[in-house]
């Protein structure tokens, strides 16, 4: 199925993509996706934070040519990527198939979720050679879990994202003025919406598990993958996901979705990267929006940064062009912010780059 979609022209900015996939989009769909948890203190500060932060360039440096491209569990890659989200079919009717093919055509990850409108098979199949992840919600049964992992490694994903700050959801109003219910979007790695996943609320209880930092080895032992742990913001927290395995750890409010009145992820990173420091790749999330914060992230520290709202707006508003285009428009930013700060390469970036 294919829907027409606006001039993409319109938009030269990651944030001009919203009000184009609102036209397009229900408005419990949409306030699904742009809502967050409590009052929203934390998903506004999640955009504020990254405009309190300042650049520091230097001048008459060679920055002819840039060299954008980082290290990401060991292989090359740009230095954002695509955030897990749920429910891209709210936004077009390819869902995470057009989201995926979208982020192959820039070279950048893609991370599925578990609650996808498209199954694994579905978004592998689309791009077999796009660098996929999956982000795992660990169910109370287990073996739902593990199947999730057994099919994601058999569907060629590298990575599982481990996510850890959901042990129940947070409370959003937007959803419960909407009375939000995706229908069978919502099981798109499902077979059915039978007596085992029940309906939405009872999907999302399912995440109400007893999962601790003893459980994290049987999960990185379901497959050979590497496993990322996702929604730390305590250095502490960072510190223990190096201790059990990890071999990443994101930096993550769950774009402001869960606990509201957290920091802005940007805000943690630094005492997360004074405590774990090059024992291991950090990532961040949360509020990005442009190119110069990539750079401000790599700078202080992160290797790279994932995008989440705006990629989902880019797919309403022009389905697989549009995800392409905002990640082209985010490497174009990147590069010519790199180049005002004065480096050459990512390698260059560092806390110098950033007055605070």
């Amino acid at each position: 199925m294919t829907i027409a979609h606006p001039d993409l022209d319109q938009a030269v900015s990651l944030a001009d993509f919203e009000p184009l996939a609102r036209e397009r989009m229900t408005p419990a769909g949409y306030d699904y996706v742009a809502g967050g948890a409590f009052d929203e203190v934390t998903l506004a500060d999640n955009l504020a934070a990254w405009r309190r932060i300042r650049l520091l360039p230097r001048v008459l440096v060679d920055t002819t040519t840039i060299e954008l491209t980082t290290s990401v569990l060991g292989r090359p890659a740009p230095p954002y990527g695509v955030a897990p989200m749920a429910l891209h079919r709210l936004a077009d009717p390819d869902g995470e198939v057009a989201t995926v093919r979208g982020a192959a055509a820039e070279g950048a990850i893609f991370v599925l979720s578990t609650v996808s409108s498209r199954s694994i098979e579905d978004v592998a199949a689309a791009a077999p050679d796009a660098r996929r992840w999956f982000q795992l919600y660990v169910h109370r049964d287990r073996s739902i879990a593990r199947g999730l992992v057994d099919r994601a490694a058999a569907g060629g994903f590298e990575t599982i994202v481990l996510t850890v700050d959901f042990p129940v959801a947070g409370a959003r109003d937007r959803d419960r003025r909407h009375a939000f219910d995706p229908g069978l979007d919502a099981y798109g790695n499902f077979p059915s919406r039978d007596e085992l996943l029940g309906d939405w609320d009872s999907l999302l209880d399912m995440r109400h598990v007893a999962l601790t930092w003893d459980d994290i080895g049987e999960i990185a032992a379901w497959s050979t993958l590497p496993v990322v742990i996702k929604g730390v913001l305590d250095p502490a927290d960072a510190r223990l996901a190096i201790d059990h395995g990890a071999a990443a750890v994101w930096v993550s409010n769950h774009g402001g979705r869960q606990l509201d009145r957290v920091p802005a992820p940007i805000d943690a990173l630094p005492a997360i990267v004074d405590e774990v420091g090059p024992e291991a790749e950090l990532y961040v999330d949360g509020g990005v929006r442009r190119g110069t914060d990539v750079v401000t992230a790599l700078a202080l520290g992160a290797r790279a940064v994932f995008v989440g709202r705006p990629i989902f707006w880019a797919l309403g508003a022009g389905g697989e062009n549009g995800v392409s285009k905002a990640l082209a428009m985010l490497r174009d930013e990147t590069e010519r912010a790199m180049a005002l700060v004065g480096v050459a390469s990512v390698a260059e970036l560092g806390p110098g780059s950033v007055a605070r």
